[in-house]
């Protein structure tokens, strides 16, 4: 009997250390870019935008983490020869303050819309232009952060000419 209780005793320990032990999944961090019209025009500018939702409960680095350690959110832009991507506005950090850390953090929660300016040139020939979108981060809870990980989005839009009518598209993310 005393060994059966030793025994019982043991497997419930293990049972609670496994559980302690078991790893915090990664978020389930959703990326998808979008433009502000349905199609664009040759010879102007049409603004584009990559929205990163964060689960709650996490959070990702901003495009300026604090302490040297943490991976700030990146987006690199490739387009085809002679269109433009500008640069990338990425919106306003929250200062937040977490377990494994003693200071105050730049981060980004809830959603994030990072946004940027495609210029088509005039003589453009192509029908439509596809952009690809890396998207690097690095998410955490509020006791560890994650490894980085990069997401690529290919973003795709019909081009018309200058005199052809464009209609606005997506009005939540380009408000």
């Amino acid at each position: 009997m005393k060994n059966a209780k030793i025994a019982l005793t043991a497997v419930l320990f293990l049972a609670c250390v496994t559980v302690a032990a078991a790893p915090t999944p990664d978020p389930n961090i959703g990326v998808k870019g979008y433009f502000a019209t349905d199609k664009a025009q040759r010879g102007r500018i049409v603004q584009a935008a990559v929205v990163i939702d964060i689960p709650s409960g996490y959070h990702i680095n901003s495009s300026r983490p604090l302490e040297s350690y943490l991976i700030a959110t990146s987006l690199k832009v490739e387009g085809p020869s002679g269109v433009r991507i500008g640069p990338t506005l990425y919106p306003r950090a929250a200062l937040r303050k977490f377990k494994f850390s003693k200071k105050p953090l730049s981060v980004y929660e809830g959603r994030a819309v990072l946004r940027f300016n495609v210029t088509v040139p005039a003589n453009y020939s192509g029908g439509s232009i596809e952009l690809k979108a890396h998207l690097r981060l690095q998410s955490c809870n509020d006791e560890v952060c994650f490894p980085p990980k990069t997401y690529n989005e290919d973003l795709r839009i019909d081009i018309v000419n200058a005199n052809q009518k464009v209609q606005r598209a997506n009005g939540w993310v380009f408000r």
